[in-house]
C-alpha cells in the first residue's frame, strides 16, 4: 500500500517452527534454526523478511509443486540495517507453490536494552539454581519484548501485525532452569550434560509481536478459573525469579476473575488452556500482553501485604484486567496495521478500568480515569502537534511513538463517550459481533463501527469518524441571555490559545449531557452536530453540559456561572467536580477562561474531602505554581491558598491510618502530606522529618509504614537535605521493597540543592558504568522516574536541560539505542519550560542531531512550552492581582 512500507508480498507465512539452542552466558549469544513454512504467491527469485542484530548464517527452500519436492541453498542474503530486513537471494527463479518451507540458521544476541531476546539483571533474594548467569553484582534472567518491531530482534521472520501464523516453538535451556512460553509445555527432553530441550504445543494463529518465550530460575504460584472452558478450569500462574512468589498473590486473586468475567462479557471463552503472568526485572512499559505468556515490569504485578504502597493494589488490578483484556481485543482479533493501534489499547484501557470497577466498586476507579486518564489525554491533545487518533504509520519502526496518551487514553475516552451513549449492554452486545466475526484474523476500526451499529441500530461510523480521524477535540462556549436559553458553539481547543481558522475546520458530534433542562429531574440526551446551536428551557439558577464527565470536550461557561457552580457543589458528582476543575484549568492555561475563574472555584472546593476532586484541584494550583512562582510573593500566595484549600481535609485524615478506613483515604493522606510539605507547613515537615529521624537511628523499632514513605522522604529532603540524598540513594539501592526504588527516586528529585542536583543526582541519573558498589547508577528502564521529577523542579529542571545536552552521546549509550527510552526521557525531562529561550536553545540543539524515533513527541513538547510561556507573559499580573484581592498576598 502507498501509506506503507512493508514486505514484499511473494512469500505468505503460515506456520513456524523456531528452535533455540546454545544459549551462552559468556559471549550473551545464541544460535537459532528457524523453518517457515507458507506460500509462494508469485515467480520471485528472492525472498525479504524482518531481521535486527541477527546474523543469517545459511538459508534453503524447499518447494513443492506438482508433487515433487524441490530443495533450492541460496546463493546470497544481503542485510539492510537502516530497513531492518535480510533479502535472500537463490540461483533460480522460485515458482508459485502453495507449499513451501524457507529454513534459516542464525545466531543472535542476548542484549541487555529490553527489546528482542534480552538479559534482565537482579539480586536473588535467596539462593538461585547454580545455572543462573551471574557477575560480581547481578544475576540474570532471559525473557522477550517484541512489541511493536522486535521479533525481528530474536529469529528472522515476516514481522508485521496481519501476517499471522501459527508458531512451534523449543529451546535448550540448563537442566535446572525454567523455560516458558505462550503455550504450555508439550515434551521435556535430555539434550547432554545438564541441559535439556523443553518443546512447546503449538500456538494458535497470531501475530509475531504475540509470541514470547523466557528462560530463569522460576517458581509460581497458581489459581484456577471458577468457570469450566472445553470442561476444564484454566490454570492461572504467576511466575517470578525465586524467593518472590508469594508477592504475585494479589494478581492471582484477579487475573482468574477477570479471565471469567471477560469471558462472558465478550461472549467467547478465553481461548488458550493457560495463562502465565511473569515478572520481569528489568521492563520498557508496565506490561506485555503476549499471549498466554503476559510479561510485567516488576512493580505493576508484585505486591508485598507488608511493603507496598495501598495505591498499587490499584495498579496491579488495573493493568492485570488491561493486559487480559488484550487476549480478546488485540491477540485474537489484531488490528490490520500500527495506524490503528488505539483500536488495541484504547478498548483494552477501558475494559482494563471495567474489569477493575466490577472487582472493586468502592475504589471509584472511574473518577480516577477522569482525574488521570482523560486529564492527560486532554493534555496531550491540546497542543498542535497532537495527531489523529488513527495516525498514519508509513514505516513500522516509527510506531514506538504512538504508545502515547492519545492511543491508551484518548482511545480510552472515546470508547466510554460511545459506550455511554449506546448504553455498556449494547456496546458490549457490538464488541462481542465483532470479535466473533474477525477471530483470528486481522480487523480495521471500520469493522468494530459496523458490528457496533449492527448492536446499536445507530450509525457509528458517521458519529465516531471525526473523533478518530481528526486531530483535537472540542470546546464548548456557552452564553446566556437571562432567558432560560443558553447558546452553544464548538470550536478546536488549543492549550496555547492561537487557533487559526485552519486549526478549526472539524465538527464534532458532542454528546451534551444536559442536566438543569426546566421540567426535567434527569439527564438530556442532546447532541450537538454542528458548528453552534441554541437550547431553550434551561434553568437560570442551575444546569452544567457533559454530566457524568463522559464527552472528551471541555466546556467554557461564563464567568459568573462557573462562581455559582462552585456554590452548587451539592448538586455535582464527584465524576462532575474533576471535570469542571480540570476544564476551569485548561480553559484559564488557554487564555479562553480566566486564572480568576479558576481559583474562584476551586477556593470553593475547601470543605471537599474526595480524594480524587482534591487531587485535580492540587493539580490545577500545582500548575499554577510552576508557571508563576518565579515572583516569590505569588509562591508563597499560592503555598498559602494551597494550604487552606486542604486544611479541613488533612486536620480530617492525619498521619496514622484509622482502623477500616478505604482505600482512597490512604491515598489522600499521601497527596494531603506530600503537598502540605511541598507548600512549606512547618508542621508537616517538622512530624515528617521526626518519622526520618527515628527509622534513621533505627529502622527496625521505627520502620516508616508504605503509605508514609514518599511524604517523610521528602520531608527529610526539605529538612536535611545533603544527608537525605545519601540515605535515600542507599535506600533505593538496598530497599526490599517492589516500589521502593520508585519512591526513593521521586523523593530524590526534589532536591533544590543545586550542587547536589549538578554533582550528585544528573551522575546517578546518566551513569553507564556501574562502579564495584553498583549503587551509582539508574537503570535505564527507571531514568523517567528520577527525570520527570528532577523536570518539575525548578532548580533542576535547567540543569537537567544542560546535563541531557552536554552528554547527549552518553545519554544515548546508556539507553542502548531503545527508542522507546529516548522518547519518554524527551517527554519526561523538558516539558516544563516556560520560556521562549530555552525553547529556542532546545530547538537549535535538536536541530544538529538525529531525532528519529522521538520526532514526534519533541514537537509536542515544544508546543507545550510554547503554552506555558504564552500563559506566563498573559496572566502573571492578573494571578498577582487576585491573590492580593482575595488576602493572599498582604
Amino acid at each position: 500500500m502507498a501509506d506503507r512500507d512493508i514486505l514484499p508480498d511473494s512469500f505468505k507465512p503460515a506456520h513456524y517452527e523456531l528452535v533455540i539452542k546454545d544459549l551462552d552466558f559468556e559471549k550473551w549469544a545464541y544460535k537459532g534454526t528457524v523453518k517457515i513454512f507458507g506460500e509462494l504467491v508469485k515467480l520471485t527469485k528472492e525472498i525479504t523478511l524482518n531481521t535486527l542484530e541477527l546474523k543469517v548464517l545459511s538459508s534453503s527452500i524447499a518447494v513443492s509443486l506438482n508433487k515433487t519436492d524441490e530443495e533450492l541453498k541460496s546463493v546470497d542474503s544481503t542485510e539492510d540495517a537502516k530497513s531492518q530486513r535480510t533479502t535472500i537471494v537463490f540461483p533460480q527463479e522460485l515458482p508459485v507453490s502453495p507449499k513451501t518451507c524457507l529454513t534459516i540458521e542464525f545466531t543472535g544476541e542476548l542484549n541487555h536494552d529490553m527489546a528482542g531476546f534480552y538479559r534482565s539483571q537482579y539480586k536473588p533474594t535467596v539462593p538461585a539454581a547454580a545455572s543462573v548467569p551471574r557477575d560480581d553484582q547481578f544475576h540474570y534472567m532471559l525473557s522477550t519484548q517484541f512489541e511493536a518491531c522486535d521479533a525481528r530482534r530474536a529469529f528472522p521472520c515476516f514481522d508485521e501485525p496481519n501476517l499471522k501464523a501459527t508458531f512451534d516453538f523449543s529451546i535448550e535451556i540448563p537442566a535446572d532452569q525454567v523455560a516458558l512460553s505462550n503455550m504450555p509445555v508439550k515434551e521435556i527432553t535430555a539434550a547432554g550434560p545438564d541441559k535439556k530441550l523443553v518443546a512447546f504445543e503449538t500456538s494458535p494463529v497470531m501475530s509475531t509481536y504475540l509470541f514470547a518465550w523466557a528462560v530463569g530460575d522460576f517458581e509460581y504460584v497458581e489459581a484456577f478459573t471458577d468457570r469450566h472452558y472445553n470442561g476444564k478450569q484454566i490454570p492461572v500462574r504467576v511466575y517470578t525469579t525465586r524467593g518472590l512468589k508469594e508477592q504475585g498473590m494479589w494478581a492471582l486473586e484477579h487475573a482468574p476473575k477477570v479471565i471469567d468475567y471477560f469471558s462472558e462479557q465478550f461472549e467467547i471463552d478465553y481461548p488458550l488452556p493457560k495463562s502465565d503472568i511473569l515478572a520481569v526485572h528489568e521492563f520498557t512499559h508496565g506490561a506485555m500482553e503476549n499471549w498466554g505468556l503476559v510479561t510485567y515490569r516488576m512493580t505493576a504485578i508484585l505486591f508485598d501485604e507488608k511493603l507496598s504502597e495501598a495505591r498499587f493494589r490499584n495498579r496491579i488490578a488495573y493493568v492485570v484486567a488491561h493486559e487480559l483484556a488484550h487476549q480478546w481485543f488485540g491477540n485474537l482479533v489484531t488490528m490490520d496495521w500500527w495506524d490503528e493501534l488505539w483500536l488495541n489499547e484504547g478498548f483494552a484501557t477501558w475494559a482494563g478500568w471495567l474489569a477493575t470497577d466490577h472487582l472493586h466498586p468502592d475504589w471509584e476507579v472511574w473518577p480516577q480515569f477522569v482525574n488521570e486518564g482523560m486529564d492527560m489525554a486532554f493534555t496531550l491533545d491540546a497542543v498542535r502537534a497532537s495527531h489523529p487518533i488513527q495516525v498514519t504509520v508509513r514505516d513500522a519502526l516509527d510506531v514506538n511513538q504512538i504508545f502515547d496518551h492519545i492511543s491508551y487514553l484518548k482511545g480510552c475516552s472515546m470508547i466510554r463517550m460511545l459506550a455511554s451513549n449506546l448504553g455498556i449492554k449494547t456496546f458490549l452486545k457490538g464488541v462481542a459481533i465483532y470479535l466473533k466475526k474477525n477471530a483470528y484474523g486481522n480487523a480495521k476500526t471500520k469493522a468494530l463501527w459496523d458490528s457496533l451499529s449492527e448492536a446499536s441500530g445507530v450509525d457509528v461510523n458517521t458519529l465516531m469518524g471525526p473523533w478518530i480521524e481528526k486531530i483535537g477535540f472540542p470546546v464548548l462556549t456557552v452564553t446566556e441571555d437571562g432567558s432560560e436559553q443558553i447558546s452553544i458553539k464548538q470550536s478546536r481547543f488549543l492549550s496555547t490559545g492561537d487557533v487559526k481558522p485552519e486549526d478549526d475546520q472539524t465538527t464534532w458530534w458532542v454528546p451534551l449531557a444536559l442536566k438543569g433542562k426546566v421540567g426535567s429531574q434527569g439527564v438530556e440526551e442532546l447532541a450537538l452536530t454542528t458548528k453552534d446551536s441554541t437550547i431553550n428551557g434551561v434553568s437560570n439558577d442551575f444546569y452544567q453540559l457533559n454530566t457524568g464527565a463522559t464527552g472528551f470536550y471541555r466546556v467554557n461557561y461564563p464567568e459568573s456561572r462557573l462562581k455559582t457552580l462552585g456554590t452548587q457543589l451539592d448538586k455535582l458528582s464527584t465524576e462532575d467536580k474533576i471535570y469542571i476543575t480540570g476544564s476551569a484549568a485548561d480553559l484559564a492555561f488557554s487564555g479562553d477562561g480566566s486564572t480568576a475563574a479558576l481559583l474562584s472555584f476551586v477556593q470553593g472546593l475547601k470543605n471537599e474531602t474526595h480524594y480524587r476532586v482534591l487531587s485535580q484541584a492540587m493539580d490545577a494550583v500545582g500548575t499554577l505554581k510552576s508557571i508563576f512562582s518565579e515572583d516569590e510573593q505569588v509562591k508563597k500566595a499560592l503555598q498559602k491558598f494551597t494550604l487552606e484549600l486542604i486544611d479541613k481535609a488533612l486536620k480530617t485524615v492525619g498521619w496514622e491510618a484509622r482502623k477500616g478506613e478505604d482505600y482512597n483515604t490512604s491515598l489522600l493522606r499521601k497527596k494531603l502530606l506530600l503537598t502540605a510539605v511541598a507548600s512549606d507547613h512547618q508542621e508537616t515537615i517538622q512530624a515528617g522529618f521526626a518519622r526520618w529521624s527515628a527509622y534513621c537511628a533505627d529502622p527496625s523499632a521505627s520502620p516508616i509504614s508504605a503509605d508514609l514513605r514518599a511524604p517523610v522522604y521528602r520531608s527529610a529532603i526539605k529538612s536535611d537535605t545533603a544527608n537525605a540524598v545519601e540515605a535515600l540513594k542507599q535506600e533505593w539501592f538496598t530497599t526490599p521493597a517492589i516500589d521502593g526504588k520508585e519512591i526513593c527516586l521521586q523523593a530524590l528529585s526534589k532536591a533544590s540543592d543545586a550542587t547536589i542536583v549538578k554533582e550528585t543526582l544528573l551522575p546517578f541519573l546518566f551513569s553507564t558504568s556501574p562502579p564495584a558498589a553498583a549503587s551509582d547508577s539508574i537503570p535505564s528502564a527507571d531514568m523517567h522516574i528520577l527525570a520527570s521529577g528532577l523536570s518539575a523542579n525548578s532548580t533542576a529542571r535547567p540543569l537537567l536541560w544542560a546535563y541531557l545536552r552536554d552528554n547527549w552521546d552518553q545519554f544515548n549509550a546508556k539507553l542502548g539505542g531503545n527508542p522507546i527510552l529516548a522518547d519518554r526521557m524527551i517527554k519526561s525531562s523538558l516539558s516544563k519550560f516556560s520560556d521562549l529561550e530555552t525553547l529556542a536553545g532546545i530547538e537549535k540543539f535538536f536541530a544538529g542531531v538525529s531525532t528519529k524515533g522521538f520526532d514526534r513527541t519533541l514537537e509536542t513538547v515544544k508546543d507545550k512550552i510554547r503554552g506555558r510561556a504564552a500563559y506566563k507573559a498573559r496572566d502573571a499580573a492578573g494571578v498577582k492581582a487576585w491573590l492580593e484581592s482575595a488576602g493572599y498576598i498582604i
